[in-house]
């Protein structure tokens, strides 16, 4: 199974691909599709959706994993990265592949197995993990390619979804 794995924002969006093969983890790709400061809004979220599109027809993923966004404070940030979010899961919608959702505390315990896991934490064991030669970088990448190690340990099963729910 190809999974990939997404931290969306509007400035930088995060992803990484792993194949799950016989319970072995393999990082096939990661990176970020990031999009410049001052550009207009509405450009940077086809940037997003161009850049992810292109990801899924590349490497032609079984599932899109992404994280559920949790905002306490800032709401003009937590619009936009809804709004990167969105045009994520669009994508995935696009292409015809199911879309599974993690709060940040799932992916924590399925990486880490504690829900209070700091950065560095998450960024060795992901490295470890997927048997990498130093901790991924830059850090949306490393929680993007956490949010797909948490699909890979969810038992989420493409089989148990709904027939012909995404056709």
């Amino acid at each position: 199974m190809i999974i990939l794995g997404v931290d969306p924002g509007y400035a930088i969006t995060g992803y990484g691909v792993i194949a799950k093969e016989r319970g072995i983890l393999k990082a096939l790709d990661y990176g970020v599709v990031s999009t410049p400061a001052k550009s207009y809004f509405p450009l940077r979220l086809r940037s997003i959706h161009e850049g992810l599109a292109q990801l899924i027809a590349n490497f032609k993923p079984d599932c899109l994993a992404i994280e559920e966004l949790f905002f306490s404070r800032n709401t003009t940030t937590a619009i936009g990265t809804a709004q990167a979010r969105g045009v994520a899961v669009l994508a995935a919608a696009q292409a015809g592949i199911p879309v599974f959702e993690y709060t940040p505390l799932q992916v924590k315990m399925a990486v880490t197995g504690y829900g209070r896991a700091e950065k560095a934490q998450m960024q060795e064991m992901v490295r470890i993990l997927l048997k990498l030669s130093r901790p991924p970088q830059p850090d949306d990448a490393a929680d993007a390619l956490a949010v797909a190690i948490c699909h890979a340990h969810s038992g989420n099963r493409l089989d148990s979804l709904a027939v012909g729910g995404y056709q």
